[in-house]
């Protein structure tokens, strides 16, 4: 069936914070093959942007362009079968289930990345990561259309560009491409990473000694479950600021100000520091501006309990960036994509 594209289209059912927003003119596509239709759709709007779960984004007002919703579905093998195995996936394919069935393949490599929220065609964007492992360490390739002329692409990693949380579909290359698909190659035998210490710590309470990929994806799931709220419950769009990644010599300067500072060794010499500690250090976790607040449980996680416009979680988030540079010199990067009418 042709894409189906409505006009002034109501979006809080479709971005987990729940704000209400809408969009000037929305393009949903469930079949691949109408991808160039709904690019000529939205052609003619002041600006075209991509939209998936809306698990990271964050509406700032109503939205003055087009959006093409993402919402096929479909996973399959691909390639002969071996030691590593290629899978791919369709864009609009829920993240989740596609882990799910990656596992049911025997196929090890995702499963420290279960259950966070969204599709699969953004995890390449945001180089997805949790619990010691990032989506770029089995990431093969993708596929994606130009928004401005439709023309297909093909990326490998290198294309890519993916540092922590980012991707040059973020930096150079952003808001340029629609990604349609995606592949990954996983092991059917493979070193399992469990040395995160919450991670480690939960399969001990779970009694397990000698983990497989299915007890790893089941620890993990607990742990997300106890720790970070159901968007269907609170809204809510995950952690909303990275871990800053600083230089060596700045990050140290930052410790030995705040010596109980968590901190993890980055690449090229970089350290990686806890934004939930210097936030929850700041006074901020469980505090409440209206109905914008941050949560209880887990300081990185800005919410909305009801009728929090996006301008006010944008407020919030900024107090609380302020707060930290006040406080510990750091910077903090919001993760989510901030759509501000007609722009990111």
């Amino acid at each position: 069936m042709p894409p189906v594209v409505l006009r002034n289209a109501p979006l809080r059912a479709l971005n987990s914070f729940g704000i209400d927003a809408r969009a000037a003119l929305l393009v949903r596509v469930d079949d691949a093959a109408d991808f160039p239709a709904a690019l000529e759709a939205g052609s003619r709007a002041p600006s075209l942007r991509v939209l998936g779960g809306g698990s990271n984004v964050l509406f700032v007002g109503d939205f003055d362009g087009a959006l093409i919703q993402v919402a096929t579905r479909g996973r399959r093998v691909v390639g002969p079968p071996g030691p590593v195995t290629c899978v791919e996936a369709e864009a609009g394919e829920p993240w989740d289930a596609f882990v799910r069935w990656t596992l049911a393949q025997g196929l090890i490599g995702l499963e420290n990345l279960s259950m966070i929220p969204g599709c699969v065609g953004a995890s390449p964007i945001q180089n997805i990561g949790a619990y010691g492992v990032e989506m770029r360490e089995v990431f093969d390739s993708l596929d994606a259309l130009c928004l401005a002329d439709g023309r297909q692409r093909t990326f490998g990693a290198a294309e890519c560009r993916f540092g922590y949380r980012d991707s040059v579909f973020k930096q150079a290359e952003a808001g340029r491409w629609l990604i349609t698909r995606v592949r990954f190659r996983l092991a059917r035998e493979a070193a399992l990473h469990t040395d995160y210490g919450d991670l480690r710590a939960e399969l001990d309470r779970a009694g397990v000694v000698r983990p497989d990929a299915a007890a790893v994806a089941s620890a993990v799931r607990a742990i997300r479950s106890r720790k970070l709220p159901d968007p269907a419950v609170i809204g809510n769009a995950g952690s909303f600021f990275k871990n800053p990644v600083l230089p060596g010599a700045e990050a140290h300067a930052v410790i030995a100000r705040a010596p109980q500072m968590p901190a993890w060794p980055g690449d090229h010499g970089t350290v990686k520091l806890s934004a939930a500690w210097m936030i929850d250090r700041c006074g901020w976790k469980g505090a409440r501006e209206g109905d914008a607040g941050v949560h209880a449980a887990h300081a990185l996680v800005l919410v909305n309990h009801g009728h929090a416009t996006g301008a006010q979680i944008l407020a919030l988030a900024e107090r609380i960036r302020a707060s930290v540079m006040e406080t510990f010199g750091v910077a903090l990067e919001p993760e989510p994509s901030i759509i501000v009418g007609g722009s990111l």
